[in-house]
């Protein structure tokens, strides 16, 4: 290592940032040992590990599930990996994933399964929880979606006056949003290029505004999801889109526009909606992991049934391999073990995700979600305060856009920040596209994407070099310490299968880590308090009733309700 490594070249105290007694796990001889292993690595770099071990990236390097994914640019040894698949043992990983897998209450804290993998379990595969066979039920809420999607695409699904849908607006927050708007985006090229879709989650009313700019009225199909059509910016939103529709066309065109995706009928019919056009899931389906229930019927109406499916098939192919893969050769188990590696033992506090993919800009915001809202708790499954660190914060942005942006710290800043590199061997263009139009010259189009996809997996190889094994340079201000732990994902092709696989990927890595932490990564009780508290604030802002919260906040809501009064003439 060169001598200008930065401080965060030495390990952590494994205890981070808790305020308890600890869990079991942190008190196992299995967290000791792997105390005593940091301590030994403290001044290991990975220009050694290489130099020393010719066969290193060929045996941390593992084909599974479509995905080729280099583990050698990390500080770790064989042994790192043998008391980190001890860890998990420990901590009976095992023994949970597959309590998942049988339908096992293991939200414990609401008494619920966790079943998001049923969501794509094959035709005709049983599964039977509470008396009740799950896989039938998820088929037949997929053929319902797959017969209005079809019908949707085909044009057959008119408007009250007769027209075809042009535009799709899916209404809907947290993963009611972030799923289907992440996947559309990412799957754009195989979707249909006749059809707009938009996806309004904020509050803020320009965001409905923004969407419904251009939009008509008579073509235009909303989608409400909301599991208990009873959120509250979602169904702000939607009160707001059935008045721009019913100020033109009248409110009884509202059932030829408005379909739902919940499972609370009384109040979809209240809305409006013809209950025939509900679709609905369950309470085994967390949001943030709901993407591919009928959550994902606007994605299903971009590319189509059969490309859902494949969608399906993807996340499908990564459950087989995470319920089944030695823990020691397992994608998603791995990738969590050394999660727990730098967050508990080395003390990094963040997780890059960087996709070499300009379709893939979303899915760091989706991976914030997925793994802050269910792995971001600092009490236990026994309600005890945790000792140690828990979950990270997630965050990243597309390369090459993310070099000309934060890479500097990356490469030269104090923080030690773990990323994952997600790149493809083929490049993605229109030639993918639904085929709604002729894309011109293909050879041409074709020959030129090769070259920018070339240009850029040169940088996406190069980064993750520089990175491992860094520069020396008399100037310091020049020089790169290396020793920076990056995995590298590769896949061949982002198609719906792909990013099927990459969404279960990080599902069972944000699993294997909660499950070490003996946490409950299916509950969010976290985003409820401050709903709670702008509930009760909400009506204070238009009155001039005393306020009784601390002096910060009767101030600021003061200075609100100032600004809006009328100016006096």
């Amino acid at each position: 290592m060169s001598a200008d490594a930065p401080s965060n070249s030495a390990p952590a105290t494994a205890t981070g940032s808790g305020s308890g007694s600890g869990s079991a796990i942190d008190g196992s001889a299995e967290w000791s040992a792997l105390v005593e292993h940091a301590a030994t690595m403290g001044g290991t770099n990975l220009q050694t590990l290489f130099a020393d071990d010719p066969a290193r990236a060929a045996r941390l390097t593992i084909e599974a599930a479509g995905f080729h994914v280099d583990f050698s640019k990390h500080r770790v040894t064989d042994q790192t990996i043998e008391l980190l698949v001890a860890l998990a043992e420990q901590a009976g990983l095992a023994t949970r994933r597959d309590a998942m897998f049988a339908g096992d209450p293991i939200n414990t804290s609401e008494g619920r399964a966790v079943l998001h993998t049923a969501l794509r379990r094959a035709r005709g595969d049983s599964l039977v929880v509470d008396g009740t066979e799950v896989v039938a039920d998820v088929h037949r809420v997929l053929d319902q979606m797959a017969t209005f999607a079809s019908a949707v695409r085909r044009g057959d699904w008119t408007g009250a006056t007769g027209k075809p849908i042009e535009t799709v607006v899916n209404i809907g927050i947290g993963g009611s949003d972030l799923g289907p708007s992440m996947a559309q985006h990412a799957l754009r090229p195989y979707a249909r290029r006749d059809l707009a879709f938009h996806f309004v989650s904020n509050i803020d009313p320009v965001a409905l505004h923004e969407a419904l700019i251009g939009a008509d009225p008579e073509t235009t199909l909303f989608i409400i999801a909301s599991k208990t059509f009873g959120t509250i910016e979602t169904l702000t939103n939607a009160r707001s889109a059935r008045s721009w529709l019913a100020d033109v066309l009248g409110s009884e065109a509202v059932p030829h526009h408005f379909v739902a995706v919940s499972t609370n009928a009384e109040r979809v019919s209240d809305f409006g909606i013809d209950t025939n056009n509900m679709f609905g899931f369950w309470d085994w389906v967390g949001g943030r992991y709901s993407v591919g229930s009928a959550i994902g019927l606007s994605l299903m109406i971009a590319i189509g049934p059969n490309r859902f499916d494949d969608f399906l098939a993807g996340m499908r192919e990564v459950d087989d391999h995470f319920r089944t893969a030695p823990l020691d050769r397992n994608l998603p188990v791995l990738m969590g073990l050394l999660g727990i590696w730098y967050t508990n033992f080395w003390g990094a506090q963040s997780h890059a995700v960087l996709p070499y993919a300009d379709h893939l800009a979303r899915f760091p915001a989706y991976l914030q979600q997925l793994d802050m809202e269910s792995n971001g708790k600092g009490v236990d499954g026994e309600g005890r305060w945790v000792g140690h660190a828990t979950g990270p914060i997630v965050w990243g942005e597309p390369g090459t856009n993310g070099q000309h942006a934060f890479y500097q710290l990356l490469h030269q800043g104090t923080h030690l920040v773990p990323a994952d590199f997600i790149g493809f061997t083929e490049p993605l263009t229109t030639a993918a596209d639904g085929g709604a139009a002729d894309q011109g010259d293909g050879a041409s189009e074709l020959s030129s994407a090769a070259a920018h996809h070339d240009q850029l997996m040169a940088n996406f190889f190069a980064q993750t070099e520089a990175l491992a094994f860094g520069r020396s340079h008399d100037d310091p201000q020049r020089a790169f310490s290396g020793n920076r732990p990056t995995t590298t994902i590769l896949g061949e092709r982002l198609d719906p299968a792909m990013l099927g696989r990459l969404i279960a990927l990080y599902e069972h890595k944000v699993f294997t880590m909660g499950a070490i932490w003996n946490i409950n990564s299916f509950d969010q009780f976290g985003v409820e308090l401050g709903k709670m508290l702008a509930t009760a604030i909400e009506p204070e802002l238009s009155t001039d009733d005393p306020l009784g919260h601390d002096s910060s906040t009767n101030a600021l809501i003061e200075h609100y309700r100032a600004s809006r009064r009328p100016t006096p003439s």
